[in-house]
């Protein structure tokens, strides 16, 4: 069994911008523990990061025959692009949405998922323990 991790915009900066919010792990850190949960459940993840829409798309395209699941954090993304809402729709692997500070509780604007609809489920506000919190999920999914 083999998951993607996919990271949008600004997450490149996670542990640098905004650590109030964001919390001081690096998307390193997030890597690695994630890496160390699947080899843990004895699947693999792989994992990238994209500030461009389109970086995102791709990535969802190319992992539809390959992988049987999928962890996004589309970043503001999330809230404005039918382009990946399109995208997660048109793959079979499931996919769940991940948000490291809790949408609801921030700026309205930030109150609605443009790809929530099309996910498996939503995951957020727990900090960058959501992600292993993700890759958990998925493997109870397809197991």
């Amino acid at each position: 069994m083999k998951f993607l991790v996919l990271n949008g915009p600004n997450l490149n900066l996670l542990g640098e911008r905004e650590p109030d919010i964001y919390g001081a792990a690096t998307l390193a850190d997030v890597e690695a523990e994630c890496a160390a949960l699947a080899g843990d459940l004895g699947c693999s993840v792989e994992f990238r990061q994209s500030n461009h829409e389109g970086g995102l798309v791709d990535a969802l395209h190319d992992v539809r025959h390959t992988h049987q699941g999928v962890v996004i954090n589309a970043g503001a993304y999330t809230h404005t692009s039918i382009a990946i809402r399109d995208a997660i729709s048109g793959i079979s692997p499931p996919v769940i949405e991940l948000h490291v500070s809790n949408t609801h509780a921030r700026d309205g604007f930030r109150h609605v998922s443009m790809i929530g609809g099309v996910c498996l489920g939503v995951i957020q506000g727990f900090g960058t323990a959501g992600y292993p919190l993700a890759i958990r999920a998925l493997h109870t999914h397809l197991t």
